[in-house]
């Protein structure tokens, strides 16, 4: 296997892309150290140099080629989804030896992997179960594999074991869980959060779709105090002749009802999406229910791409919108999106709320998680896994600021 061939040596490793990317990487420098090599931080001290790549959209795929280009002469390895799918661009530019994902799967004796601070992270499927028409990721990942129920829960108490209090749990499209198993995410869920101990887990991204045949179980999965009432729900267009053209396979409607049933049990959770300007053929009103879904919806943490045509889509053979009209909406729907995200801060504004230390970034301040995954910094030392109460003082739009009470 190619893994073999890095025994023993100094290995860099850089990583790019969604969280399943960066718990490959975890993996991946698990199991080299496991063989004996040592994983620097700086590629001039390294023998060999790995690149894990992500190539959602062409700026990410240029930004990986140049990023290959330059260690060109160096003894290169590629892994990550770029290698599945464009391996005639990749040889353009340089001719690194391949590491498939799978390999790492199989290396690896577990799911679950250590993230920065308290936080753990555990792959619970790769590949999705969707069709959408733009989508390369689906190309390189392939269809819906779910990890066994016990290898995850082994992982989560692997990961408590070891000092962990956020459990992220991660994959294409989590929601999709067990389709090909004949079991259902919301059972794994639960499973997740009736193992003893103390820590909260953060679902990961989850198709429209896939959660539209679930949703009442579902949303009574969350009501765990171990669950951060927080949702990642990738829209991406408000339009349903957008969303047909793209094949997600729901309606505007769908979404509506999706975060209706969430706020009506959560009014204060904390609910983002993904969104797409300038698909092929979206004209201006339908870009303008697109602006409205995102009201109604009131989504926080929002992700903007202009879209992008990604080889061997069926998307591919449509007729791209001017840059500029993509750029324009991007910036518009970008803008809206922001104002939400204050408000939603605003309303924590003098409020009281249990926070959990999981990350620390700058010395002398600690980042914290509320029970509805708000980002909230504490200007203080506070060891991971620390929970206190803070008062929210002060609104930063990506967070806030808390003082301990």
């Amino acid at each position: 296997m190619t893994v073999d061939e890095l025994r023993g040596r100094r290995v860099y490793i850089e990583t790019y892309g969604c969280t399943y990317n960066q718990a490959d990487s975890r993996r991946l420098e698990r199991i080299l150290e496991g063989q004996g090599c040592t994983i620097t931080g700086r590629p001039e001290e390294a023998d060999a140099v790995v690149i894990n790549t992500c190539t959602v959209i062409g700026r990410t795929e240029r930004k990986m080629l140049r990023r290959l280009e330059e260690f060109a002469d160096r003894d290169l390895y590629v892994t990550g989804c770029m290698p599945l799918v464009q391996m005639d661009e990749i040889r353009s530019v340089c001719n690194p030896r391949v590491i498939h994902p799978d390999e790492i799967q199989e290396r690896s004796g577990s799911i679950g992997t250590r993230g920065p601070g308290a936080t753990g992270v555990v792959q619970v499927a790769s590949g999705c179960a969707g069709r959408c028409s733009y989508c390369i990721t689906r190309l390189a990942r392939g269809r819906l594999r779910s990890a066994p129920a016990e290898a995850v829960l082994d992982a989560v108490r692997g990961l408590l074991a070891s000092g962990a209090y956020e459990i992220q749990v991660t994959g294409q499209d989590v929601a999709a869980w067990g389709l090909d198993r004949g079991e259902s995410f919301p059972d794994l869920l639960r499973g997740i959060s009736g193992i003893p101990g103390r820590f909260a887990v953060r679902v990961g991204m989850m198709h429209p779709a896939s959660v539209t045949g679930i949703l009442d179980d579902l949303v009574e999965a969350f009501h765990s105090e171990k669950v951060f009432r927080f949702l990642h729900l990738p829209v991406q267009s408000g339009s349903d002749t957008v969303l047909e053209r793209m094949q997600r396979g729901y309606t505007a409607a769908d979404v509506v009802r999706i975060v209706d049933a969430f706020r009506e049990e959560f009014p204060d959770m904390m609910i983002s999406s993904d969104f797409i300007t300038g698909f092929p053929g979206e004209t201006d009103e339908e870009f303008q229910e697109t602006l409205e879904l995102l009201r109604r919806c009131e989504f926080v943490k929002v992700n903007v791409t202009r879209y992008s045509r990604r080889p061997g889509t069926p998307a591919a053979a449509l007729k791209d919108l001017p840059e500029r009209l993509r750029k324009e909406r991007s910036r518009a729907l970008l803008a809206e999106a922001n104002r939400i995200y204050d408000r939603y801060n605003e309303r924590w504004m003098g409020r009281v709320t249990p926070v959990v230390a999981t990350e620390k970034k700058v010395p002398g301040s600690t980042v914290c998680r509320n029970p509805c995954y708000l980002n909230v910094v504490i200007r203080d030392d506070l060891p991971p896994g620390f929970s206190g109460r803070a008062l929210i003082t002060g609104n930063h739009r990506h967070y806030v600021i808390g003082e301990l009470v």
